[in-house]
């Protein structure tokens, strides 16, 4: 798989439905228990709570840039353990899970797999022309 976006989010950013801004966090998910369906997955409680790994703070920095880029500040998880994950899903918080909307599957990510030994990681945004993604 590469890296893609859901498309359910993409047809929300299309009707207006869905904007990059608000509180936007990074799932670090095990491929071992998901198997991303892009087509049909909306929500973050499709994804079994088994195969979340850790799940980052409220992104900082969140910024549209020109071109449809994604962008925000670089962002720490503190202290992560458990099994090793393969994916990182950027996913906008609602109040529930089943209102947390899935926007992108990222695994190309440098320095992915991670296998976490309960210390910090630290995701590096691209500063490439796509940064985070593009739309």
């Amino acid at each position: 798989m590469a890296n893609a976006l859901y498309q359910k989010s993409r047809t929300k950013f299309l009707e207006g439905n869905l904007g990059w801004g608000g509180t936007i966090k990074v799932a670090c998910v095990d491929s071992a228990d998901y198997t991303p369906d892009l087509v049909n997955d909306e929500f973050l409680d499709i994804i079994d709570p088994v195969a979340i790994v850790a799940t980052s703070p409220a992104l900082t920095g969140v910024t549209a840039l020109a071109d449809g880029v994604a962008d925000a500040e670089d962002v720490y998880i503190t202290s992560v353990t458990g099994d090793p994950f393969e994916y990182l899903v950027i996913y906008k918080e609602g109040a529930t899970d089943a209102l947390s909307e899935l926007i992108v599957l990222l695994d190309t990510v440098s320095g992915m797999p991670v296998s976490p030994n309960g210390t910090d990681i630290n995701i590096v945004w691209d500063n490439g022309s796509n940064r985070m993604f593009k739309l």
